[in-house]
């Protein structure tokens, strides 16, 4: 088993929730997010490929990036470190560009359960405008649920392999 979807709930009016329980320990799961060799493995919905430009992991840092869409859409990406808590939590800012005015806040939470990991991504957006049409042009939900799916199939494969 790779991962358990959970349902997505937004906790206000503003956010976006999404959890999945992933089939490896709590350090792999957090190193998936440190690396951009693992970031370009698995980042993204279904379908979607990254490049990256720049990354630099440590609080302060930025990952500035391209998401190549499966129609061969380009989405210019930008996210900005700003709480790193080893294994338990990222804190980030993500937008399409540095000062993009709909800038939102993603927390990550990493919990160990036993051999398996419950991820937690809570994105908070200025309004609740932008969270409703990021869910409805962008299907945020969904895609979040499926970025989240490939962490754990490409986390499950790495524990497999014994690397790191």
């Amino acid at each position: 088993m790779t991962g358990t979807r959970q349902d997505a709930q937004p906790a206000t009016d503003r956010e976006i929730v999404v959890s999945r329980l992933v089939d490896a320990r709590q350090e792999l799961v957090f190193e998936a997010f440190t690396e951009v060799e693992h970031l370009s493995r698995w980042w993204g919905p279904e379908g979607f490929t990254t490049t990256t430009y720049a990354f630099e992991f440590h609080e302060g840092g930025a990952w500035d990036f391209v998401m190549h869409g499966p129609d061969g859409t380009d989405y210019p990406q930008w996210i900005k470190w700003t709480e790193i808590v080893t294994p338990k939590r990222i804190t980030l800012l993500h937008g399409a560009y540095r000062d993009d005015p709909d800038t939102f806040e993603s927390i990550l939470d990493f919990t160990p359960h036993g051999a398996t990991t419950r991820i937690v991504m809570r994105s908070i957006f200025p309004t609740r405008q932008l969270r409703d049409r990021v869910v409805l042009e962008y299907h945020a939900i969904e895609r979040g649920e499926q970025t989240l799916g490939k962490l754990a199939s490409y986390v499950a494969e790495v524990a497999r392999k014994g690397a790191r």
